[in-house]
């Protein structure tokens, strides 16, 4: 059987990162690794059901960001209880938004962020479970 372990963004700067994940989106930083052999800088947030690991290659100074168009892929989606609330938090902290809110009637609302990187986070509130 599978299971979800984590998945990646590149990152540019990972200080800024990381203060984005943290203290922005609030997610509790597992830990932080420079692999040398590598030459990336490496760090691991903890989510619900798998990891969030973000990635800067200390070998390449021009990053550049990934280009933000439909449908969003690959993305990091996150369930809210209560999307006022978190539209609220989007707006409070500024965060771009790149598309939404989006509702289907009854099912699901959604909403499509980015972070500093233009890594794309999806927030879903599912209504019908």
């Amino acid at each position: 059987m599978t299971k979800n372990d984590h998945m990646a963004f590149q990152v540019s700067n990972m200080e800024q990162s990381l203060k984005f994940y943290t203290e922005t989106l609030g997610l509790r930083l597992l830990f932080r690794h420079v692999n040398v052999a590598e030459q990336e800088d490496y760090a691991f947030l903890e989510l619900d059901g798998g990891n969030l690991e973000l990635i800067q290659k200390l070998d390449q100074p021009q990053f550049e960001k990934p280009q933000i168009k439909p449908p969003f892929c690959p993305h990091l989606a996150l369930t809210t209880d209560d999307m006022s609330l978190t539209l609220k938090l989007i707006e409070e902290k500024r965060i771009p938004i790149v598309k939404g809110p989006l509702e289907v009637a009854g099912a699901e609302k959604w909403i499509y962020i980015s972070d500093p990187d233009n890594n794309v986070i999806e927030f879903i509130q599912w209504l019908s479970r």
